[in-house]
Order: C-alpha cells, then sequence, then structure tokens
C-alpha cells in the first residue's frame, strides 16, 4: 500500500468510526425492556398543549459552587447556576437548569405518594426567602415544610456542601396518626428533547441515563422515551439526566428495590426517575428518607466520590479502555504545567515518542518507495496498459529493493485508535471547557475563533504530500493536493484542543520524515557510488 492511499486509508478509517458512532446513536435498539411507565401523578399524562410548572414562592440560595432557586411548589429545584463554569457566551454563570423559558426546560423533583402525603403539587412554606454559605460554614441547609394532613407532617430538607457538587436531600415523616402508613418516596427530573444538543456539525447526547449493578450503565434517548414510556425494575443504581459536560442525578439511599421509569409530559417534554418504598411507619413513629443530588460538571473525580458507576457518564464508547489512561495522563501533566494547551502538546510528545520506532519503520518504507519513484514511472511508461506486466515488474522490483509495499500500513493501524480515543477525550472533557491556552485561543473546547489552527493543519499535510512518494496516477496526484484543503475545512469545526493535538503530532511527523527520508537518500547514494 503507497503512501497516498495509507493517507486516504487513515482519513476514511477515521470518518468511519465517527460516522458509525453517530448512526447508533440514531438507530441503536432501546437498551431497556419498555413496559407500562410508572406516573407520579395524574396529572402527569401527556399534555396537547404543552408541559407547565405550577409557580408559589422563590427561595434563593448561594453557596460557593451554585446559585439555585427552590420553588414552593413541591419544593423544586427549579433553577441552578454553576459560579465556577461559565456560559457558552461568557455571559455569567453556567445555567444548569431553569424553569424560565418553555424552550428550555431542566428541573429537579421529588415527593411522595401515599393518602395526603406531599407531592411536587404541593406547597410548601420555609423560614425564609434567600440563603447563603456563610465564611466558615461547611453546610448550608434549606428547610422546607409541608401542610400537615391525615395526621402526618413532612418535611423536605436541602443540605448544600462547600466545595461539592452534591446536594442531600431528605424528608423527614412523622406519622402522627393512628394507624401506619406506607408511603413510596420519587426523584425525577424533567428536561425538554430540544436544548443542549450541540450543533450540526459537532451533535451531542442529551437524554436520560441509569445504572444498576446488573446492567451497569445506560443511556436513554428522548426519541425512545416519545415512543413508549420505559418501565425498569432494579435492585440499587441511580438514574438521571446527561449532557455535553454536565449531569444531574439521583441517587437514592436506600437499599430498598426501586423502578426507573420515563414519563412524556407534552410533544416537547419529558421526565426520567426512579420511585422506591419508604417502609411501614407505625402511628407515633417517624422515619427520614435520604438521596443525593449530584449536579454539576463531569469531572471524574467528583463522579467517582458521588456514586458507583456516576463516571460512565463521561462516555468514550468502545475505546475506554484506551481513553481513560489518556484523560489520566493528560490530568496529571496538566497538575505540572498548569495549562491544558500545554498538556495537550506534551501529551502529543509523549504518544509520539511511545510510537516512535513503529512510525519510523513506516517512513523508512515511504522513504524507499520515494527512492523508486523515478523508477516506478518508468516501469508504468514502458509497460502502458498492460496491468499485469506492471504488477510483474513492480512486486520484482520490490523484491530486489527488499521493499515492503504493505510496510507503512501496520503503524497508521495500530495508531488509529490512539488517535480516536484521544478525540473522544478532548471532546469529551469538560476540563477543557473555556480553558484558555495563549493568545487568541481563550477555549481549547471552541473551534479556533480565527482559523489559524487549522489553516496551519492544511499547511502540515502539504509538506507531508513533498516528502511522500510522488502519486503516477494523475487523478490521484490531484486528490492529494486537494486533500490538504478539504481536511483544513474538517478541521474548521473541531475544537481547537483536538486541532493543537494534530498540528503538533504532523509537525513531529513531518520532522521525522524528513530526517529518515534524507538518510535513506545518502544511502541511496552512496549505494549508487559503490556501483551496486
Amino acid at each position: 500500500m503507497d503512501t497516498r492511499r495509507l493517507i486516504l486509508f487513515v482519513i476514511f478509517s477515521f470518518s468511519i468510526m465517527l460516522l458509525w458512532d453517530a448512526w447508533q446513536q440514531q438507530h441503536a435498539p432501546a437498551p431497556v425492556a419498555q413496559q407500562e411507565a410508572v406516573q407520579t401523578s395524574p396529572a402527569d399524562k401527556p399534555q396537547e398543549n404543552g408541559f407547565k410548572l405550577s409557580q408559589g414562592s422563590r427561595i434563593a440560595v448561594k453557596t460557593d459552587r451554585y446559585a439555585a432557586v427552590i420553588d414552593t411548589v413541591g419544593g423544586d429545584l427549579r433553577q441552578l447556576s454553576l459560579l465556577e463554569h461559565k456560559a457558552d457566551d461568557n455571559s455569567g454563570p453556567y445555567e444548569l437548569m431553569s424553569d424560565a423559558s418553555a424552550d428550555k426546560l431542566y428541573v429537579a423533583q421529588t415527593g411522595l405518594k401515599g393518602d395526603g402525603l406531599p407531592t411536587h403539587y404541593v406547597t410548601f412554606t420555609a423560614a425564609e426567602t434567600n440563603y447563603s454559605l456563610q465564611e466558615g460554614q461547611d453546610t448550608l441547609e434549606v428547610r422546607l415544610t409541608a401542610p400537615e394532613t391525615n395526621g402526618v407532617a413532612v418535611d423536605k430538607v436541602y443540605r448544600f456542601h462547600r466545595g461539592q457538587y452534591l446536594i442531600d436531600v431528605q424528608y423527614e415523616i412523622k406519622n402522627n396518626s393512628d394507624k401506619a402508613i406506607s408511603p413510596s418516596v420519587y426523584y425525577q427530573i424533567i428536561h425538554d428533547n430540544e436544548s443542549n444538543q450541540g450543533s450540526k456539525m459537532m451533535p451531542t447526547f442529551t437524554g436520560g441515563a441509569y445504572f444498576t449493578e446488573a446492567d451497569k450503565y445506560n443511556k436513554v434517548k428522548f426519541d425512545e422515551m416519545a415512543k413508549k414510556d420505559v418501565s425498569i425494575n432494579a435492585k440499587d443504581g441511580w438514574v438521571g439526566l446527561v449532557q455535553h459536560y454536565f449531569v444531574s442525578a439521583w441517587v437514592p439511599q436506600s437499599t430498598a428495590e426501586r423502578k426507573f421509569y420515563t414519563t412524556k409530559l407534552s410533544e416537547h417534554d419529558f421526565s426520567i426517575g426512579t420511585i422506591l418504598p419508604v417502609g411501614e411507619i407505625a402511628a407515633g413513629n417517624s422515619k427520614t428518607v435520604d438521596a443525593k443530588l449530584f449536579s454539576g460538571p463531569q469531572a471524574q473525580e467528583d463522579l467517582e466520590a458521588a456514586a458507583p458507576g456516576l463516571e460512565y457518564v463521561v462516555d468514550y464508547g468502545i475505546l475506554t479502555v484506551i481513553a481513560k489512561p489518556l484523560m489520566w495522563l493528560l490530568t496529571h501533566i496538566h497538575e505540572l504545567v498548569k495549562n491544558w494547551g500545554i498538556a495537550i502538546i506534551v501529551l502529543t510528545i509523549l504518544i509520539k515518542a511511545a510510537f516512535f520506532k513503529l512510525s519510523a519503520s513506516g517512513y523508512r518504507n515511504m522513504a524507499h518507495l520515494r527512492e523508486i519513484a523515478p523508477r516506478m514511472q518508468a516501469l508504468k511508461d514502458k509497460f502502458g496498459d498492460d496491468k499485469q506486466k506492471l504488477q510483474q515488474a513492480m512486486m520484482e522490483m520490490y523484491r530486489t529493493e527488499k521493499i515492503n509495499p504493505m510496510g507503512g500500513c501496520l503503524p497508521i493501524l495500530v495508531q488509529i485508535p490512539v488517535f480516536i480515543s484521544l478525540y473522544w477525550v478532548l471532546l469529551g472533557s469538560v476540563e477543557l471547557r473555556h480553558a484558555p491556552f495563549f493568545g487568541w485561543i481563550q477555549d481549547l473546547s471552541a473551534t479556533d475563533p480565527y482559523f489559524v489552527l487549522p489553516v496551519l493543519m492544511g499547511a502540515t499535510m502539504i509538506i507531508q504530500t513533498f516528502l511522500n512518494p510522488p502519486p503516477t496516477d494523475p487523478i490521484q496526484a490531484k486528490v492529494m493536493k486537494i486533500m490538504p484543503v478539504a481536511f483544513s475545512i474538517f478541521f474548521f469545526f473541531f475544537p481547537a484542543g483536538l486541532v493543537l493535538y494534530w498540528l503538533v503530532n504532523n509537525i513531529l511527523s513531518i520532522w521525522q520524515q524528513w530526517a529518515i527520508n534524507r538518510m535513506i537518500h545518502a544511502e541511496a547514494v552512496a549505494k549508487k557510488g559503490h556501483g551496486k
């Protein structure tokens, strides 16, 4: 396989992997059994005229990581901004949850099921309307009280913690009645099916997800929810909403068996949640029901600490076994250099060093092909359209010169999984979101605003074409001239961090290929000088 075919093969393979991943997201069968869905309330059934949330009084909460709004109706978490992460347009903190717009709905709800117990439709009361985590304070508590019904008193308590994206949500149930009760508790997230979907060139997944020890990590697309409500029985696990860079997940602390469900609320709004039994509460007794809500960025360390399996929301696909070590190495390099762009450059150099000998064998083969290119052209001129004789003559030349025409293929095949794994690492790592490099590049997760890196990338590809054996076929020669331009345009839509990796890799490849070409050419000249 000659150089031009190798380059086309790499591009084709990379594209096929991306297309396959996109096809799977669009057409893969639902990973869950679909049965009758759990309805938390009759009012949660699909609404023809859209889905609207009732509003009561608003309670503002401020911590070192959150600016939140809790509504007294249901004690819902209606708004949640991440103070340490900027909005996409840098206009302020990133707004993860919101009920301010019909086009973007993202709310965390809970409730109790049982005669007279407070669902997310009941209006709670609170002692204050503003809560703030003070200096030296590690925990902030927001207590909401439901109207006592049938002798049962219920408090819903939020506890926010300094330095954490994990919120404790607790129900305190006091059964002051004269009979036992057996309530259930549910936790759900409401989200629309149109926002946070990425761009047409770089689509991203937003949808439901759940994890159990038995079934591991599964995603549930809104398209699946629209076709039929989902219901799954499980012995453990969490359920949540995943989007690019961020996740919200309900993690019940009870060991009771639970049911995961989805519900279509309107044409554009869906809920995904879990319901589980609280157990019997005898007359005169009390019980607390605990859950945790993780809501924040997909940082591996935070995810692993929050719940088993939550780290899988950073989904690298079938190449996770390669991608996770690359991310681990990239993170540790960043701890030393304190700049994600420099960390990418250092990682690129390390990867190049790891494949140095393997790449060198491929480049030597290319260099030999480059040296015999004039003789190959002569054979083509001699035999013309007689392909059989031309092939025989070429194979004889390969044998005489001890050249393996497939020798350049293996090094590239081995490196393709690493290239693709790093692509997913750089595309999916929240650590690179709004991470600056130098100068005009202030966000390695976004495209280069002035397209400098893609243009330089195209320039390095043009240089590589001059270092490779020249194509003997005129059509292939034209394709190789167009390819750097086409590939540069393709990279206009890639994150700057990924383009930076490819650019540095190309520069290192050019240096290595130039050095080997020079060495092989010197050997060829010396060989001619000795009359061999």
